[in-house]
């Protein structure tokens, strides 16, 4: 069976099947012809990745468990101790909302200046110390800068492709070029426009939440 028709199946993406089996969580067989065949074996092993992934298990404990090296039953619970933290840390933020929610009033609506927002940091800096997870800001804001500045980067290479265009397009009216030499010149700018779009799209899929970046966490 080939990847496209995997991809199908089990509906995970061929990117993401690549990056399993860069992780050693799967090793399709090869054919004779040097491309990869995947047959039940493999469909199934892709199978319990996704169920496990869904379940927010990490790469790495995955592994493990595939390797023997830990039961399932401690991956599972590894995860379940996992959850009933996330869930300590968001009752935790519930709780400080609902306060500032109170702290409202129909004469003196809530608003950031209003906050006392040393004491609010300084709640939050003690909850940490104690164990508490709340969003990490520089992670989240260094993935926005990212995607920043790849959009200002596609964006200059964008604007001089379509610069030398339509110098192009300037020349070929002062002076007529032989059609198919035309056609080719206005081809490359036109061809690198849409590579640059469709190597900015992907690129800002995977700073937004690739498997590789949720792999990275962990």
């Amino acid at each position: 069976m080939k990847i496209q028709n995997v991809e199908e199946l089990v509906g995970i993406s061929k990117k993401n099947i690549r990056f399993y089996e860069d992780q050693g969580l799967l090793s399709p067989k090869r054919a004779e012809n040097g491309y990869r065949e995947y047959h039940e074996e493999d469909i199934r092993r892709l199978k319990q990745i996704k169920f496990l992934r869904k379940l927010y298990v990490p790469i790495e404990e995955i592994r493990q468990v595939f390797s023997g090296e830990i039961p399932m039953e401690q991956c599972l619970e590894h995860r379940f101790r996992d959850i009933e933290k996330q869930r300590a840390d968001l009752d935790e933020i519930q709780m400080i909302t609902e306060e500032l929610l109170r702290s409202g009033t129909p004469e003196e609506p809530l608003s950031p200046d209003r906050l006392d927002i040393d004491s609010c940091l300084e709640k939050i800096a003690r909850l940490e110390k104690e164990g508490k997870t709340f969003m990490d800001v520089n992670l989240t804001d260094v993935h926005r800068k990212k995607a920043f500045g790849s959009l200002i980067g596609a964006s200059i290479m964008i604007a001089v492709m379509a610069f030398i265009a339509g110098m192009i397009l300037w020349g070929n009216k002062a002076e007529p070029l032989p059609k198919f030499l035309f056609v080719l010149l206005m081809a490359i700018p036109v061809v690198i426009i849409v590579c640059i779009i469709v190597v900015l799209v992907q690129r800002i899929g995977e700073i937004q939440g690739g498997e590789e970046d949720e792999a990275a966490k962990y």
